[in-house]
């Protein structure tokens, strides 16, 4: 269940910032006053677990706005951080019983949910929630496919450019900016959650962000603050399509 340290929240609807992007961005008025019946809101602070492996979900809902992972452990105690869920990722799967991985909070983390049995009889009566829900999947085991790719076979660099692209894309997307403008974001990851995620040291994700930022691919200020003066470039980097993949 959700962790019971957390922070109950009440954005606007009409405000919030993932909704074209969101399960309910087809949505007509009477089919969000359905939702609002079932919806309830969620903040969780930095290093909150939302819900653990095996624990039952009550609830499914999006990310609106911070970072989460997703993590798997090994019976021998190992774990391996095998997702990152960005403002607009659906969590939960309706009609599966349990939760597959650790969602824990990266940082501090704003949840729209809902309760997981009324939304699973909506999406019965609401064909393009389903469909939504559909390709939102779709996207979601696309990206885990390119990722494979990003582990196990790209540098530390290009590792390094292809989340940095990530990130940079989907905060484009989630405010509405145009990819090919000159893009800037605050890194929600310290670099040692960078080195965890992308199974590299801490050493060298400093010394190839220092590297990227020297060769004018991308500008710091601070090591939070991040320029992205030419997307297409950053793109080169990471070894992917200009188009910009699937993870905008």
């Amino acid at each position: 269940m959700l962790n019971e340290k957390s922070l109950s929240v009440s954005p606007d609807c009409s405000e919030c910032p993932i909704r074209h992007r969101a399960v309910c961005a087809r949505c007509e008025t009477d089919e969000l006053e359905r939702l609002e019946e079932i919806k309830y809101y969620r903040k969780f602070e930095a290093g909150q677990t939302v819900i653990w492996s095996g624990d039952r979900m009550e609830f499914v809902g999006s990310v609106v706005s911070g970072i989460a992972t997703l993590t798997q452990t090994m019976e021998d105690g190992r774990t391996q951080m095998v997702g990152l869920l960005l403002p607009s990722d659906f969590v939960g799967r309706p009609g599966r019983s349990s939760a597959a991985y650790d969602v824990v909070a990266t940082t501090d983390l704003v949840m729209c949910c809902f309760r997981k049995a009324p939304f699973e009889e909506m999406m019965l009566r609401t064909p393009h929630i389903a469909q939504r829900l559909l390709e939102m999947t779709l996207d979601e085991l696309d990206a885990a496919r390119e990722w494979m790719l990003v582990l196990g076979r790209k540098t530390a660099r290009e590792k390094i450019a292809s989340l940095l692209s990530i990130i940079a894309r989907r905060d484009a997307s989630i405010n509405q900016r145009d990819v090919e403008d000159r893009l800037t974001f605050d890194l929600p990851l310290t670099r040692e959650a960078m080195a965890d995620y992308l199974g590299l040291t801490l050493e060298t994700v400093s010394r190839q962000v220092s590297a990227l930022r020297k060769d004018g691919v991308i500008e710091l200020e601070g090591k939070r603050h991040v320029t992205i003066p030419d997307i297409g470039r950053l793109l080169e980097e990471a070894g992917d399509d200009a188009d910009g993949g699937v993870f905008a």
